[in-house]
C-alpha cells in the first residue's frame, strides 16, 4: 500500500504512513490480476458536537492507479463498506470527513452526493461550519486553519508529475474552479476539509444507481 502511494505522491514517510494506518478502523483494497491497484483507509468514530452525538467516518489515504480511473470498483466498494459500517454504529446522523488535496478527490463529492460542504452553490450553514471546525481542530490541531478550512501538514503528500496538472477540459468545471479557489496551496499538499452527510436522501442519481448495483 505504501509503495502504491509513493508512486503517485511525493513526501510519503514510512513511519508516518504506518502510524496513520494503525489508527484506522477499516481498509478497502482493490486488486487487478493479483496486483494492488487501489486502496482507501477509514476511521469510524463518534463525537458529540453542539450537544448532538454524531457518527464520523474519516477517510485517510486513498489512491487508485490512473489506468483504473474508469473502473467503478473503488467507489462501489467504498459505498458498500460505508453503508455496512453505518448500520453497525449507534443511532445518530453520520458524516463523511474527507480531505481533498486534489480536484479529482473533491469531484467525488458532487458525483455521488447532493449536498456537501464547502461547495460553490451556497454558503456553508453555521452548524456545519461549527462541526467542521470542531472535528478539524480536534484531529489536526494547529495544522488546521479555522479561517479557510484547510489543513497544512508539516509532512504533506504532494501529487507527482502530471497528476498535479489540471486538464484544460476541467478548467471550466464549476466544482474544480471552486476547489482551486478554496485550496490554492493544493500543489504543495494542502488539504481542504470537506463534509457530507451519509444519508439515502442525499445521494445523487449516480449514487442511487451505485446503490442499486450493490443490491443485485
Amino acid at each position: 500500500m505504501r509503495r502504491l502511494l509513493e508512486r503517485h505522491f511525493e513526501g510519503v514517510d514510512e513511519s508516518q504512513f504506518e502510524a496513520d494506518l494503525a489508527e484506522k478502523s477499516h481498509v478497502l483494497r482493490v486488486w487487478k490480476s493479483g496486483e494492488l491497484v487501489g486502496f482507501s483507509t477509514l476511521l469510524a468514530y463518534r463525537r458529540v458536537v453542539d450537544g448532538e452525538a454524531l457518527n464520523i467516518l474519516y477517510s485517510g489515504d486513498t489512491i487508485m492507479s490512473p489506468e483504473c480511473w474508469n473502473s467503478p470498483v473503488l467507489a462501489r466498494g467504498w459505498i458498500a463498506m460505508v453503508l455496512d459500517i453505518k448500520t453497525s454504529m449507534p443511532a445518530g446522523r453520520c458524516f463523511w470527513l474527507l480531505l481533498s488535496a486534489g480536484f479529482r478527490t473533491y469531484r467525488f463529492l458532487p458525483v455521488f452526493w447532493r449536498m456537501f460542504w464547502p461547495h460553490h452553490d451556497g454558503a456553508m450553514p453555521e452548524d456545519i461550519r461549527r462541526l467542521r471546525d470542531a472535528i478539524g481542530y480536534e484531529r489536526f490541531g494547529r495544522c488546521y486553519d479555522l479561517a479557510t478550512g484547510v489543513v497544512r501538514f508539516t509532512m504533506p503528500h504532494r501529487l507527482r508529475g502530471g497528476l498535479a496538472d489540471v486538464p484544460d477540459s476541467r478548467r471550466e468545471d464549476p466544482h474544480v474552479v471552486f476547489f482551486l479557489s478554496q485550496n490554492p496551496g493544493w500543489r504543495a499538499g494542502d488539504e481542504l476539509v470537506c463534509l457530507t452527510e451519509i444519508e439515502d436522501d442525499n445521494l445523487t442519481p449516480a449514487g442511487r444507481r451505485m446503490m442499486r448495483g450493490l443490491n443485485r
